[in-house]
This record gives C-alpha cells, structure tokens and sequence, in this order.
C-alpha cells in the first residue's frame, strides 16, 4: 500500500511537532553525512529548534567551513560590481549620450555638420535660429533703452549740479565787487576808507612837476643823480 501524503504545514499539536522535528533532524543529518561520505564534501548544518536550542553537524571542522563560507562570499563581492556601480554605470552611459546629442544640436545650429539632414529638418533649424535671433534682438534693445535712460539721468544730474554751481559762482562775484556806502555822514565806505582818502588817492596818481634834469639826463644817457650834480656845480 502505498504511503499517504503529508500535508506540509505548521503541526498545530507541540508534543506531535517535537516528536516530528527529532525524527527529520536525525534523517537530515543521515543524509548530510551520506552526501559528505559519497561526494567527498564539506557539509555543514545548523538547526535551532523551536525552543531555541542548537543542533548542527559538520563533515569536518564547523569552524573551517565557516571561515571557508566567509572567504568565499566577499570573493563574490569583490567579483561581481556593486549596485551602485552600475548605476553609475548608466547615469554615465545616460549623461555621455545627452551631451553627444546636444554637441551635434550646437552644431548644427553653427551651421555645421548639416550633412543628412531633409528638408523639413532644415525649416525646423530655421524656426529654431530666427526665434534665438528675435530673442536675442530683444534682449539687445532692452540693454540699450536701460543704457539711454540712465544716461539721460546722469546728464539730467550734471545739469543740475552746473546750474547750481553757476548760481553760487554769480553769488559769490557780487558779493566780492559790491561796494556799499556804510555810513553816508562820515563817508565811510564798506573797506574802511573815508572819503577824503579815497580822493586823496586818487589825486595821488596824477602828474608830477616837470625836471629838466631827469630829461637831460635821459637824452645824454646818464644816470639822473649823476646829471643833477653836474648842473649843480
């Protein structure tokens, strides 16, 4: 009669299920042991059970197999590239092709490596560049109305600044040329000079009596102390 089939799943029953795992670990470690015997392997088992407790088998040395396990996945590690590597793999991949694709867009736009392209392409590079050229125009002439308006500002500033420096240069004039009788009764101008002084000086500067000496002395080429002291004699 042939075997019935077990259901796997949890055994609900804890005496049932301990009785279970003692009879699968036994034919578990059997057949590690057969497997390290036949195929001359290293095989190592650790099982904890439900309870916490340890159960392992080792063909050989645990520890050795360990180590052995240790060694052999960071060898795997070191072969084989990281996940981060390989998406910096892509992104270069991804980066190297956007800038070759816009290097022939800027050339193409010089006016260069125009070779393959069809008709509609050309119109379309035509498209592209007029509305860079309207921009650009653009751009250009608000730069230049900034530049007008805030030249006309400067200058409107420096009109200003003459005006007033004007005005403070006549002040000043008239203040200095001004002459003002103070007091009237006295004769007394604004610098302190009386009247009769003011006259005097300008009698001072009038002719002088005429000395035949110094004219003789001028047509004979003589000093005039020299002259005088002849016709004294």
């Amino acid at each position: 009669m042939a075997r019935e089939k077990i259901q796997i799943r949890k055994i609900d029953n804890a005496t049932a299920r301990q009785v279970t795992f003692s009879k699968r670990r036994r034919g578990l470690f059997k057949k590690a042991e057969e497997l390290a015997v036949l195929c001359d392997a290293e095989v190592g088992i650790v099982i904890f059970s439900a309870n916490g407790k340890l159960f392992e088998y080792a063909s050989s040395s645990m520890k050795d197999i360990i180590e052995k396990r240790s060694m052999h996945s960071k060898k795997i590690l070191l072969d084989k590239p990281s996940l981060d590597l390989n998406l910096d793999n892509c992104n270069f991949e991804s980066l190297r092709k956007t800038v070759t694709e816009e290097t022939q867009q800027l050339r193409k736009t010089r006016g260069e490596d125009l070779k393959g392209l069809s008709i509609e392409e050309l119109q379309q590079l035509e498209k592209t560049l007029e509305a860079g050229l309207d921009r650009v125009l653009e751009k250009k002439g608000d730069k230049i109305k900034e530049r007008i308006s805030g030249l006309e500002k400067k200058g409107l500033q420096l009109k200003e600044e003459n005006t007033r420096l004007r005005q403070q240069m006549e002040l000043d004039m008239s203040t200095v040329g001004k002459q003002v009788v103070t007091d009237p009764e006295n004769g007394l101008y604004e610098d302190g000079q009386s009247s009769e002084s003011v006259t005097n000086a300008s009698h001072s500067g009038g002719p002088q009596d005429y000395d035949d000496s110094f004219d003789t002395s001028l047509k004979l080429g003589l000093p005039w102390k020299e002259s005088n002291a002849t016709m004294m004699q």
